[in-house]
């Protein structure tokens, strides 16, 4: 099944439903799934009419918005893949992505075909297409609504690409993920369940995936109004406008995102009272957070995603099932919660073997790597929506295993279970300060340390032979009590407590640690 054959039978049936609001010119568009599903056959007969057939490679650079979806989804239709490669992570690295799988065509804004002065790659790519400005040597996308829709959709099998996306491993090297319409659709039947979708609600988004689910299940999606690839820096004032006019009845987004989002609002905020539902991830979650979540959006239930690149989602829990014991937990370095797997994965702990290949185990093998109740290990998880592999098996010997034909994928987290099965996450293994202490996990170290008056952001590192606590204050001008929080992590054995001005983040959602950028930090 072509996983686009979902979006036509939704535009046969309710072809005035809205599928997308989206900000176009400086006002807000609405797209119904009619005028949505014939913009798709438009813009694939137009990718058939240029010599594109299936099976071949799209890359695409566009904000989160119609056109980007239109492309989207008449690229799957066609039987041809969809290639994604994060611009801000520079023209080398796009053109190493390119060298793994290179793409017949680019699809891009008028701003990302500027990349095409100092990519000699992307200029290699053979068609072109601008989304927006006139580019040279590039045809206007928009030239698509000249062509009509023949009704032809790909007949895929399940194991048809559709979705190419890159990922960086311990080496900082690209490798690339590929995700079939198989994947597609058992990811979203995940999401559907875990997330509890259903026809006819209102959900304002911010990550990518989150569209093609709601998509699926005719949610009607209100793509928030902002530099997304900057979650900590969009403007609240415009998403609460956003807020206020499309009352969403569910949001969906990073912590970096919302503790951005709050800065401006207050206690019981009228403007967040359409929220039902509130679901953030993509980094560690502080219960600080959910603390603010209460006080501002009290009528929302808040839920906590685990998920990561491979396995999305992986584990949630309601803000609601955490305890004043699990707080305590929290606040006493035992780690952060993240709840119960989802019903369609399979989640052990593994005896931490990162850095080592495990290869092929019996299941006796297996069974005896995996850790009781209570200890710690890798994170590692087999299903349906968790991807066996990477392109040309780059990296599959680190990150894969294989257990009686079954493929497990091992999520570089470190985590326990607890005697109630749900998961707690303890850090990167690739983080783990090891010394004549014993061994440290830093993510326990770091939410208990973010317990503590002043403190905004904390990183857990080995740095000159001690164990550094690195911290960002939440005012530049606070004087924070530097013994009291040693005093209150003697458990973790902290030597000394730097602060900086700020912490790097992961690009993708400014929520995560990046601990080998941080160490280069630290060392200058």
């Amino acid at each position: 099944m072509n996983i686009t054959e979902i979006v036509q039978q939704h535009a046969k049936q309710f072809p005035q439903d809205v599928a997308i609001i989206d900000r176009y010119r400086g006002r807000s568009r609405c797209t119904t799934y009619h005028e949505f599903d014939q913009a798709i056959g438009r813009t694939a007969t137009m990718l058939r009419q240029s010599g594109l057939k299936a099976g071949d490679t799209v890359l695409l650079f566009h904000p989160m918005s119609v056109e980007l979806y239109t492309a989207l989804a008449a690229i799957l239709r066609s039987g041809m893949t969809a290639m994604f490669v994060d611009p801000s992570a520079g023209w080398r690295y796009i053109d190493r992505c390119c060298e793994l799988l290179p793409p017949q065509a680019l699809m891009a804004s008028s701003k990302a075909h500027l990349l095409r002065l100092v990519s000699p790659t992307l200029r290699r790519i053979p068609r072109k297409w601008s989304i927006g400005r006139r580019i040279p040597f590039a045809r206007p996308f928009e030239k698509a609504q000249s062509w009509s829709d023949d009704g032809f959709v790909h007949d895929c099998d399940a194991e048809t690409p559709a979705l190419a996306s890159f990922t960086s491993g311990s080496t900082g090297l690209p490798k690339a993920t590929i995700r079939t319409h198989r994947f597609l659709l058992a990811q979203h039947q995940a999401i559907e369940q875990s997330f509890g979708l259903a026809a006819g609600q209102v959900e304002l988004v911010t990550m990518p995936i989150f569209v093609l689910a709601n998509l699926a299940s005719r949610v009607t999606s209100v793509i928030a109004d902002g530099d997304l690839r900057r979650p900590s820096e969009i403007s609240p004032d415009r998403i609460l406008k956003q807020i206020h006019q499309h009352q969403p009845n569910r949001i969906a987004a990073s912590p970096a995102f919302f503790n951005r989002l709050l800065t401006d609002c207050n206690s019981n905020d009228p403007r967040l009272r359409s929220l039902r539902q509130i679901f953030t991830g993509g980094g560690p979650v502080p219960p600080r957070l959910l603390e603010r979540f209460a006080v501002t959006a009290p009528a929302a239930e808040v839920t906590v995603v685990y998920g990561s690149t491979e396995a999305e989602p992986i584990s949630i829990v309601a803000a609601s099932d955490t305890d004043a014991t699990d707080r305590i937990a929290m606040g006493q370095g035992k780690g952060l919660l993240v709840g119960r797997p989802v019903q369609s994965l399979d989640v052990r702990i593994m005896s931490d073997h990162w850095g080592q290949s495990v290869g092929t185990l019996s299941a006796d093998d297996f069974d005896q790597l995996c850790q009781p109740a209570g200890a710690a290990g890798e994170i590692v998880v087999a299903g349906p929506h968790v991807l066996a592999g990477y392109l040309h098996g780059d990296a599959d010997a680190e990150n894969k295993f294989q257990v009686g034909g079954t493929c497990w994928h091992r999520t570089g987290d470190a985590g326990y279970f607890d005697h109630r099965g749900r998961l707690w996450l303890l850090g990167r293994c690739a983080a783990r300060v090891d010394d004549e202490h014993g061994a440290l996990y830093p993510l326990g170290v770091e939410q208990a340390a973010m317990r503590h008056p002043c403190i905004g952001q904390a990183a857990m590192v080995s740095h000159g032979g001690e164990r550094v606590l690195v911290v960002t204050l939440d005012d530049a001008n606070a004087q924070p009590d530097l013994a009291s929080l040693l005093k209150s992590l003697a458990f973790a054995n902290v030597d000394t407590i730097r602060i900086l001005k700020r912490l790097p983040v992961d690009r993708r959602h400014h929520s995560k640690i990046d601990y080998p950028a941080l160490h280069q930090l630290l060392a200058q």
